[in-house]
């Protein structure tokens, strides 16, 4: 409990509160494009040879690291599906 009760403390400082808020929402792109990969039962390579880019960016992508929008579409399109972005 720590942990959280030290984030909840920080969260009051707006930079660390966005940069908190940024990193989750790349980590939860990583995490949809895992399972998005997972669900067809592709290997990041075998995705990276249809999305016409490299493992290391698939990688990459599934550690939170940021990419294009438009990178992101072509692993989207690879996979059979199309990127949805919404304002919450």
């Amino acid at each position: 409990m720590r942990i959280k009760f030290a984030i909840y403390q920080e969260l009051k400082n707006p930079e660390f509160a966005a940069a908190y808020r940024n990193e989750g929402e790349l980590l939860d792109t990583a995490i949809a494009l895992y399972h998005a990969r997972e669900a067809v039962g592709l290997t990041q390579v075998e995705l990276a040879e249809r999305a016409s880019t490299t493992q290391a960016t698939i990688a990459r992508i599934e550690r939170g690291d940021n990419v294009s929008f438009a990178k992101y579409a072509q692993i989207a399109h690879a996979l059979g599906k199309r990127v949805k972005v919404s304002f919450e």
